[in-house]
């Protein structure tokens, strides 16, 4: 984790696929991820609790990386970039949109690519299942890793070998210039585990990428203000849950306005206050 254990909210890009997102820090870490919905218990929670929340960490091992983080323009589509003086690489996180009628497994991708020089990266997965209150299997193969908690499940497709852990796995690898290595992460279903190879990976990209382009390409505004509004718009519609059209508050749970404060509530749901701003806003 970082610095200090936690990071300011403010060095977060958010990532979604319309039924729940993912908050992924500047140090390459998901620290808050509720699956499969924006409701659902946490599954990556350290961003309230560094050490028993869980997370998923996959960043370089030099400390002296320069990182900058920014938005695949007219998508939800992120970029972490991270500049050191052995090389410059790239993590694209997303999560692909279901198609209507499609079943959905809440993928959540991870994929890393090496743009100049040789990059040596670490990741490390470790779920905590229901706020870290539920246990979990842990099982490692070459296709990558199941974590079972009984009546939910997470498997992990990657190509890399992963080392098992306590409750997760672990790998380092190392990236030249134009080679890739990704991570999905899904749910299990049917005990069913998904191979994907890079190609799959890249498609999946493409189709996301071109999801949000499209939605966005109904705007009509041409103001001076146009890459603001529409940065907003992307958010607000990521913070819609697909099933009813609602837009939760925020992605967030027992964030309080101060520490040890009262103000400790849970944005997760549909505010009748919020909406209400929302539709002014929109």
């Amino acid at each position: 984790m970082a610095s200090g254990r936690y990071l300011p909210i403010a060095d977060h890009g958010v990532i979604g696929d319309l039924h729940t997102v993912a908050l992924v820090g500047t140090d390459g870490t998901i620290d808050w991820y509720c699956c499969p919905r924006f409701d659902s218990p946490s599954v990556f929670g350290a961003i309230l609790d560094a050490e028993r929340g869980g997370f998923w960490r996959l960043a370089p091992g030099a400390s002296d990386a320069t990182i900058k983080q920014l938005y695949f323009p007219d998508s939800n589509v992120l970029i972490t970039r991270f500049l050191t003086q052995d090389g410059v690489g790239e993590i694209l996180d997303f999560m692909p949109i279901a198609a209507p009628g499609q079943e959905h497994r809440h993928r959540l991708v991870r994929r890393v690519l090496g743009i100049s020089g040789e990059l040596r990266f670490e990741m490390e997965v470790e779920p905590r299942f229901d706020y870290a209150r539920g246990s979990h299997e842990t099982h490692v193969d070459e296709r990558g890793a199941i974590f079972d908690a009984g009546d939910f499940g997470l498997t992990l497709a990657s190509a890399v070998t992963l080392e098992r852990t306590a409750g997760g796995a672990r790998a380092e690898f190392s990236l030249a210039e134009n080679e890739t290595a990704s991570f999905v992460l899904e749910t299990l279903l049917d005990r069913e585990r998904p191979e994907y190879s890079e190609h799959d990976v890249r498609e999946l990209f493409k189709s996301t990428v071109s999801f949000w382009a499209d939605w966005l390409s109904q705007s009509r505004y041409e103001g001076r203000w146009r890459e603001t509004v529409h940065r907003s718009a992307l958010t607000l519609k990521l913070l819609t849950y697909a099933p009813t059209g609602a837009i939760v508050a925020a992605p967030t749970a027992s964030l309080p306005e101060q520490l040890g404060g009262a103000r400790n509530w849970d944005y997760r749901y549909t505010w009748i206050r919020d909406a209400a701003f929302t539709l002014y806003g929109l």
